[in-house]
């Protein structure tokens, strides 16, 4: 016991949550220190809780985000105003934004434009086009034919097929993860990375520092560069309240030669392939990309690799870019993969949602582990039931985080109440972010439908049009349907509608 309490004591987690519990005091206590001055305390809280409504009133910043700041800073005028000051949502300063702007420009630079193919598209679907030429407008990335998608309902069943187009590797490999985590899924692919370096393949690994922090320790980047894999650490966390902490690189990328990749919710953890059970059965997704569409998710790695090394001009990455022979190349359809930035205030993956609600025709199916919606996504869901669309979301049966599942359960209500069918995953967590279309369209990605995924993070996915994976992403959800509880009747208890109207109501600023 002795020996833990002292390795908990020298950890990364536990330093850094002193310092940051030691500034949220300093801030508390500087405003209790005010209530002792009543009547000063009083009109100089006013002139402080006015001057920054007036300003967050001017900001572009969405209303319901808006509304977040301006109840806690009336509720705790100094406190509220500080902490706004600190993170007041995706600021970024002139410099950090310019800094962080060369990664839509390495993307957009790397990109062709895709009309021929988003022509063809049209011949088949206006509305489809329509999304199309919206992702690659908003997103800079174009859409592509000559290849193929394989969906993997879970991460067990994706885990073998990329240890073998690891093993395949012979120019690179590319891993951009939120989350990797030392366990048994680590552990398979970290063996073959470590050979394949040694072989002379270029491996590149990109892991965000806040979503690794209780799950590798600090000198994890320099062991994996001293065994010849290249690491990178999207913004290492420092123990200082800053909005720079807002942005987080929530993408799940892995890319093999240019010619295979995987995106999802998949991260590199051992609950992913439920080797460790944490809530239940881990419910997850991922689809595998082999063809021209992969030269996307290449050019976002690159994009992102070469921002994190301090690069100031855009490279050209050519050198990366495997030659197709049209002839022996397979198409199953249509596949735009995109990503989404924090920097340009375009709410790409939450559009790209929309999109596909205001096209269906007879249903829209959705998993989402989080659901944190805005005025915006719930009048579009509630719109769609109402012109005939078969509507169906699936929630957690057993959540990660209580506090935020009493929030997604706060917009049960209204949702239920105007004909949006609700289920919960019995078995456990669904953390697949999956919309399917009419048996046509689909998107599998990264994007939660909650406020920080749709605004804050670095986020990716892939859009499919007639894919030949859209059936199995069918069949997965009827199984999930199966395995699923329907919320006919949410919770009519005083205390607990009030408490989840209040989470509601500042649920843009968790």
């Amino acid at each position: 016991m002795l020996k833990k309490l002292r390795k908990l004591a020298f950890s990364r987690v536990f330093i850094v949550g002193i310092f940051i519990i030691l500034q949220f005091f300093l801030i508390f206590s500087a405003a209790l220190e005010f209530t002792k001055y009543f009547v000063v305390y009083y009109a100089v809280s006013f002139v402080i809780a006015f001057a920054f409504v007036l300003r967050i009133i001017n900001t572009n910043q969405r209303m319901a985000y808006k509304l977040a700041w301006i109840v806690v800073i009336f509720a705790f005028p100094a406190f509220g105003g500080a902490l706004y000051l600190i993170f007041c949502g995706n600021r970024l300063s002139p410099r950090s934004r310019g800094k962080m702007q060369y990664i839509s420009d390495a993307t957009r630079s790397s990109l062709e434009h895709g009309e021929c193919v988003t022509e063809e598209i049209a011949s088949c679907s206006q509305l489809a086009a329509r999304q199309s030429r919206y992702i690659q407008s908003a997103g800079l990335c174009p859409p592509y034919k000559n290849t193929t998608t394989r969906y993997f309902p879970s991460g067990e069943e994706m885990i073998d097929t990329l240890i073998e187009k690891l093993e395949r590797a012979e120019r690179y490999i590319f891993l951009e993860y939120f989350i990797i985590e030392e366990g048994e899924m680590w552990g398979r692919i970290h063996e073959v990375l470590k050979r394949k370096a040694s072989l002379g393949v270029d491996v590149r690994v990109i892991y965000d520092d806040i979503g690794c922090i209780l799950t590798v320790d600090r000198r994890f980047a320099s062991k994996l560069e001293a065994e010849g894999i290249k690491c990178r650490v999207f913004h290492r966390f420092v123990p200082v309240l800053s909005s720079r902490q807002n942005n987080r690189d929530h993408r799940k990328i892995c890319v093999v030669d240019g010619v295979c990749a995987f995106t999802g919710g998949i991260n590199i953890a051992d609950e992913y392939i439920n080797k460790v059970e944490r809530y239940g059965y881990w419910k997850d997704n991922a689809v595998m990309l082999e063809g021209e569409g992969v030269w996307s998710f290449t050019a976002m790695f690159l994009g992102m690799w070469d921002y994190l090394g301090g690069k100031k001009t855009v490279g050209d990455y050519s050198e990366y870019k495997p030659t197709f022979e049209s002839d022996n190349t397979k198409s199953d359809g249509y596949v735009q993969p995109y990503t989404d930035s924090p920097l340009d205030d375009e709410a790409l993956g939450e559009n790209i949602y929309l999109g596909i609600l205001e096209s269906a025709e007879r249903y829209v199916w959705i998993t989402t582990p989080y659901l944190i919606i805005d005025e915006q996504m719930t009048e579009s869901l509630c719109r769609a039931v109402k012109s005939g669309v078969d509507v169906r979301i699936v929630t957690p049966g057993i959540p990660d985080k209580k506090i935020v599942n009493e929030t997604t359960k706060s917009y049960y209500p209204i949702l239920i109440e105007n004909g949006v069918k609700i289920y919960e995953y019995k078995p456990g967590f669904i953390h697949a972010k999956t919309f399917l279309c009419d048996d046509k369209i689909a998107t599998v990605g990264s994007v939660n439908l909650d406020y920080r995924s749709l605004y804050l993070h670095f986020e990716c996915g892939v859009w499919m049009y007639k894919t030949e994976c859209i059936a199995d992403i069918k069949s997965d959800f009827l199984h999930i349907f199966e395995e699923s509880e329907e919320i006919t009747k949410p919770s009519r208890s005083f205390i607990r509608q009030l408490f989840r109207g209040i989470l509601e109501l500042i649920a843009p600023i968790l």
